[in-house]
């Protein structure tokens, strides 16, 4: 395969095509369901292909295969260069930088291709089995997730760079149900790294526990709606985050001006409390990469500092365009998608406070517990996240539990109002799509934060 890879780049080059690279990429996928009991879905996918970039004048042009062989590569080369051509040129040229070289494999106690079947669906029944702790669950479900994706990249500036990324996920969502009243409530637990990610998970007690409060959500009390004060959850945190000021700080989205953080690097964004950052590097988290899908290595990315905006996170495009090192984040869900600047994990860093320190100070407010979505607005800079539960704050107490409700606001607005950020940092894995597509993992999250926000109960 290098062999082709190389041809073909060789190929570009002799065609005046001013950069270049070469993408290989191969995936397995695995997804077990069980519900109430019973296997729903047994999946297992595999794909491979092949990405050619070419560019010309400052302009991309590019192609893709299924399968690589020798006449189909060259004839991907030539429309790679041929598309460059017909494209607008900007006349920025990709800025040399860092090459990368080796075979770089994760370090796994137990890779899941070696794994029998039955041992992961024996883990899903356990899961599925613990969550009937009385008659008031009424459904029970149970997933099991692995992804397995190989990368090679050659780019015409002499990077030469294989690597393996390995991701695992389990989680259980029953329902309960009396009276007439249905409530859910969820549990996750994953990570890059082998299989030992999820067998080290007690299945007996996540199942048991998240079951147990899903009954406890069925006494749930409607949450007071206006503005008050708000303390956010490493869930609903990492939302506001990856959502609003994450996807804002994509640098594609500014050199286009449709960000509404546009021209603002130097200016106070946020109380002096909030340092935000998107690290590819974080052990074992979700969306930890080792290079992007452009060769470049992964590294932490400073967004905001004490309140001040710091940077963009970018891929080699943009950082020719605004005159940058790249960052690491020129990623693409698959070789026959183009590659946007993307987020890997993207959270708010701890502070100094306690949680009970920073409920104490409330003399009426909430305090949010688990996302359901959020809303991207990279454009006005709105947030408005959808929260499972919370708990009311009374004189510096937390009393009643709240069913569902939303959190909104202006994210700026909710970030200059944040005068207590805690002690404990918490990542949420999950997938990120540019828009309604182009998906890949990403994890967000930070510490509990309280600020002023607009609730609205159910």
């Amino acid at each position: 395969m290098r062999d082709l890879m190389r041809l073909a780049m060789d190929r570009m080059l002799d065609l005046k095509a001013e950069f270049c690279d070469v993408r290989s990429e191969s995936t397995r996928d695995m997804r077990l369901m069980v519900v109430d009991g019973s296997v729903r879905s047994l999946e297992q996918d595999a794909s491979e292909g092949v990405c050619l970039r070419a560019r010309v004048g400052g302009a991309w042009g590019c192609a893709s295969l299924v399968s690589a062989e020798k006449k189909k590569m060259l004839e991907a080369a030539e429309t790679a260069v041929r598309s460059a051509r017909l494209g607008n040129a900007t006349g920025v040229r990709i800025a040399e930088g860092r090459t990368e070289k080796g075979d770089h494999r994760p370090k796994l106690k137990l890779h899941p291709a070696e794994v029998p079947i039955e041992e992961k669906l024996e883990l899903v029944l356990d899961l599925d089995r613990a969550q009937r702790v009385n008659a008031k669950i009424v459904n029970s479900n149970s997933v099991y997730l692995e992804a397995i994706k190989r990368s090679t990249v050659m780019n015409s500036f002499g990077t030469d760079v294989s690597w393996e990324e390995v991701r695992e996920r389990v989680m259980v969502q029953p329902v309960a149900s009396d009276g007439g009243r249905t409530e859910l409530f969820y549990d996750i637990s994953d990570g890059t790294g082998g299989y030992e990610v999820v067998k080290a998970v007690d299945a007996n007690a996540m199942g048991k526990e998240a079951a147990k409060e899903a009954i406890k959500m069925l006494k749930a009390e409607k949450c007071p709606s206006g503005k008050h004060v708000c303390i956010t959850d490493p869930q609903i945190s990492g939302l506001l985050a990856h959502e609003v000021m994450g996807h804002a700080s994509e640098a594609d989205e500014i050199v286009k001006k449709r960000s509404f953080l546009t021209d603002v690097v130097g200016k106070k964004v946020a109380s002096e409390q909030i340092t935000m950052v998107d690290d590819g590097t974080v052990p074992g988290a979700h969306g930890t990469i080792q290079f992007d899908d452009e060769g470049t290595r992964a590294q932490r990315t400073m967004i905001i500092e004490g309140g001040v905006y710091e940077g963009y996170m970018h891929s080699l495009e943009t950082a020719a365009e605004m005159g940058v090192q790249p960052t690491g984040n020129g990623r693409a869900e698959s070789t026959s998608r183009r590659v946007f600047v993307r987020m890997r994990n993207t959270f708010f860093e701890k502070g100094d406070w306690k949680l009970e320190e920073i409920i104490e100070g409330v003399k009426f407010g909430v305090l949010t517990d688990k996302a359901i979505s959020g809303m991207e607005d990279p454009v006005g800079g709105g947030f408005e996240a959808k929260v499972l539960r919370g708990f009311l704050i009374e004189n510096g107490e937390v009393t009643k539990m709240l069913r569902t409700f939303s959190v909104t606001g202006k994210a700026l607005e909710i970030l200059k109002t944040t005068d207590a950020v805690g002690n404990k940092l918490e990542l949420d894995g999950g997938t990120c799509g540019k828009g309604i597509e182009d998906f890949v993992p990403v994890s967000s999250g930070g510490p509990h934060c309280r600020s002023v926000a607009v609730l609205g109960g159910s």
